[in-house]
C-alpha cells in the first residue's frame, strides 16, 4: 500500500469518529497523563507538540503546564473536534495542524517537547517520522511516545496485529520494546527511561469506536475462541471479547 493509499485509509478510518475518541474512557484515562505532565515541571514557557493528537486529550492534559501547544494529526475531522473541546474548556493556547508523523511542516528545533500517545501503530514509516521528532525537537529536547507493545513473542505477536488489522484496517504495526530501541536508536533520539503498562480493552466499545463492520467483529472473536490457551491466558480474553494487552511508555531525548 502507498503512502497516500494509507493516508486515505486512516482518515477515512478516524475521521467519521473523531467525536467517539474525545468521549473514550480509555484515550481520556491514563496513569500515563501524570508522567507526562511530571516531565513538564518548570517548563511554562515551552512549546510542545502533541504529534498524532487524536482527539486531543494529551493537548488538554499538558496546556495549563506550558506556553503552546500544537496539536497535529492526519485526520481534520479529528482536529475540528480538538479546536472545539480546547475553546469550551478555555484552552487558548492549543492551536492545530494537519498533516502526517512523516512529513512534519515544523522548522528545525522548534519544539521543546514532543508527546505522542496511541498513534505510532498507524504510522506508515515510523522511522521516517522519528527522525523527523529529532528534527524538530531543541537540542536536550524531550520526546515521549505511549503506544500499544507487543509482546515480541512470534505467537503472541501475529495474534495481536491480527486482532488489530481486523478491528481497524489503518493499523500498521504493534512495535516490540527491542524495535522501538532500535528504530529510537537509529533516529538519533537517546532513550532515557521506559516503563511498561497494563490496558484493558471492553470489547464492544472497542469495536465499537471504529465502527467494525460485523463480519469483522465475527472474526475477532472467532479468532480468540480458536487460539490456544497460551494466547488466552497472556491477553486475559473473556468471554465476551475482552482482554488486556501491553503499553509502552518510553522518553527519549536529542
Amino acid at each position: 500500500m502507498t503512502n497516500t493509499a494509507h493516508t486515505q485509509v486512516v482518515q477515512k478510518q478516524f475521521g467519521e469518529q473523531a467525536s467517539a475518541y474525545l468521549s473514550s474512557a480509555v484515550h481520556a484515562q491514563g496513569t500515563e497523563f501524570a508522567l507526562l505532565q511530571a516531565e513538564l515541571a518548570g517548563a511554562g514557557a515551552a512549546r510542545l507538540l502533541d504529534l498524532g493528537c487524536g482527539a486531543g486529550h494529551v493537548s488538554f492534559h499538558v496546556a495549563p503546564l506550558v506556553n503552546e501547544v500544537v496539536a497535529y494529526d492526519l485526520s481534520q475531522q479529528m482536529l475540528d473536534v480538538v479546536a472545539a473541546a480546547a475553546v469550551d474548556r478555555g484552552l487558548d493556547n492549543i492551536r492545530t495542524v494537519h498533516g502526517a508523523a512523516e512529513r512534519l511542516p515544523f522548522a528545525d528545533g522548534e519544539f521543546d517537547f514532543v508527546f505522542s500517545r496511541y498513534s505510532a501503530h498507524h504510522w506508515s514509516d515510523l522511522g521516517l517520522a522519528l527522525r523527523e521528532v529529532r528534527r524538530v525537537l531543541k537540542p536536550g529536547g524531550v520526546a515521549a511516545f505511549v503506544d500499544v507493545l507487543s509482546p515480541g513473542s512470534p505467537l503472541l505477536d501475529t495474534y495481536l496485529q491480527t486482532v488489530e488489522v481486523l478491528r481497524d484496517t489503518s493499523h500498521v504495526r504493534d512495535y516490540c520494546a527491542a524495535e522501538w530501541m532500535q528504530q529510537l536508536s537509529e533516529s538519533g533520539l537517546h532513550v532515557r527511561n521506559s516503563l511498561r503498562q497494563r490496558l484493558r480493552l471492553e470489547y464492544t466499545s472497542w469495536v465499537e469506536r471504529m465502527r467494525t463492520p460485523e463480519v469483522l467483529r465475527v472474526a475477532i472473536l472467532e479468532l480468540q475462541k480458536a487460539m490456544g490457551q497460551e494466547v488466552r491466558d497472556y491477553y486475559e480474553v473473556e468471554a465476551d471479547g475482552t482482554f488486556s494487552t501491553d503499553v509502552l511508555v518510553v522518553f527519549a531525548e536529542r
